[in-house]
């Protein structure tokens, strides 16, 4: 079975709650999160099978009404993606690290799940929105190789939204900085 994760996002706190109830009325699918994200603004993020997975974000897209923003659905997720969410990822070694940074955080997740698709890399983080008003970014190692062109990939995504920030490869990074990344 396909594993899809679909995410909306609402520019109402009591909007985003209410639909992300309504999202998983609809269909099986379980919450990643839900929750608020700067600046003022609510994510509901699902997965489950694809069908299950469209249906709900239909109706969360559906129910923000007039406080609707944006909305995705990747209908087979990197599965590198969960954990880079939640930060829970243990990184044995760096040899080169990527960064890159988005407007929008449903553009940041199609862009994380296009970097790992890309080339042999193991996501580190994926920050959606908290703290850093309203943006997003997804950081990721491997070869250097394997980086930039996770990185290119990813910029495609991204740029082809008119949603592109930054990115960043570091070939070598520091310890130092790698202790305070990870």
């Amino acid at each position: 079975m396909q594993r899809a994760i679909g995410m909306v996002e609402f520019s109402s706190i009591a909007r985003g709650i209410y639909a992300a109830d309504q999202m998983v009325k609809v269909s099986e699918v379980d919450i990643v999160t839900a929750s608020t994200s700067c600046p003022g603004k609510y994510i509901a993020i699902v997965h489950g099978d694809v069908a299950a997975v469209k249906t709900s974000v239909e109706t969360g897209e559906r129910e923000a009404d007039e406080y609707y923003i944006d909305s995705m659905v990747i209908p087979n997720v990197h599965p590198q993606v969960f954990p880079s969410l939640s930060g829970a990822v243990e990184i044995e070694k760096i040899e080169s690290f990527g960064i890159i940074e988005s407007f929008s955080i449903a553009a940041m997740l199609e862009t994380a799940d296009a970097i790992l698709k890309a080339a042999n890399l193991q996501g580190v983080e994926l920050r959606l929105g908290n703290g850093l008003g309203g943006k997003a970014y997804f950081t990721y190692t491997g070869d250097v190789a394997a980086v930039k062109s996770g990185t290119a990939a990813g910029k495609d995504v991204v740029a082809s939204r008119g949603l592109l920030v930054n990115f960043e490869v570091i070939p070598s990074p520091s310890r130092v900085l790698v202790q305070s990344l990870v």
